[in-house]
């Protein structure tokens, strides 16, 4: 998976979840923690996440949470369209081979 992919995919995760661990997000994504932690890292230096902590709290640690700043809603948003576009340009290719392969019959029949 690309970088690209792999930030798409932490930045949605975020959203859904902000209020998971590192840990917890780390699992649910089918990542290692230090791949996790990487992305992270990566995604804060660009701007497009933020770390937030509740100072009122006693044990500040167990109270992070993540936090997609606009940028960061912004690029996902366009990471979202491209992998969009991606996809239905795939969709068309293979009802483009489906269409060789079964003459000119309707492939949408079958």
């Amino acid at each position: 998976m690309s970088d690209e992919q792999d930030q798409f995919e932490v930045l949605r995760k975020i959203e859904r979840t902000p209020d998971s661990s590192q840990r917890k997000l780390a699992q649910e994504l089918g990542f290692s923690l230090g791949k996790l932690n990487y992305c992270l890292k990566a995604l804060q230096k660009k701007g497009w996440v933020k770390l937030q902590n509740f100072q009122k709290k006693t044990n500040k640690i167990g109270y992070l949470k993540y936090v997609i700043t606009p940028k960061g809603i912004s690029k996902r948003t366009k990471l979202t369209v491209d992998f969009m576009k991606k996809k239905m340009k795939e969709y068309d290719e293979l009802r483009e081979e489906l269409k060789q392969i079964n003459g000119d019959r309707n492939v949408d029949d079958n």
